[in-house]
């Protein structure tokens, strides 16, 4: 018995829309990075791209647990002396709530070529509309 190993050409991708409102970020950014990669289905083959895409509404509707809010920080730094900007995760839900769950989901995928490129097909949109329903997504649970 031979292993397969998934062909690019061959993979067929599935469009999902997971509804992010009442979901904790972390529990929900590993099964999105889970589907990102291909992780849940049989032709998983990790040097290959072989997961589907991923558009997460309600952004802003996620929850931390715990002091989370108010305690972890988001922290980017432009590059130069002095240049370290932090805000909480309070903060930073009210501004960028689609850019606090990229984050979470960046830091669960590979960090190379492939992480780069299974990223590119994750859409997060803050309302509960998004452009995106020629492509017929699937709405999708999440486990537990």
């Amino acid at each position: 018995m031979k292993t397969y190993m998934a062909k690019p050409a061959e993979i067929e991708r599935k469009w999902y829309v997971i509804d992010a409102s009442g979901q904790t970020l972390g529990r929900l950014a590993s099964e999105v990075a889970t589907i990102l990669r291909g992780k849940h289905k049989p032709i998983y083959t990790p040097h290959v791209d072989t997961g589907d895409y991923v558009i997460i509404i309600n952004a802003e509707k996620v929850v931390l647990t715990g002091n989370k809010l108010d305690e972890k920080l988001y922290r980017r730094h432009s590059g130069y002396p002095g240049g370290l900007k932090e805000m909480t995760y309070r903060e930073f839900l009210q501004k960028k709530p689609e850019k606090a769950i990229e984050v979470a989901v960046k830091g669960m995928l590979p960090h190379n070529r492939l992480g780069r490129k299974m990223f590119k097909k994750l859409k997060v949109y803050r309302g509960s509309e998004h452009p995106h329903q020629a492509q017929k997504p699937e709405i999708r649970e999440l486990r537990g």
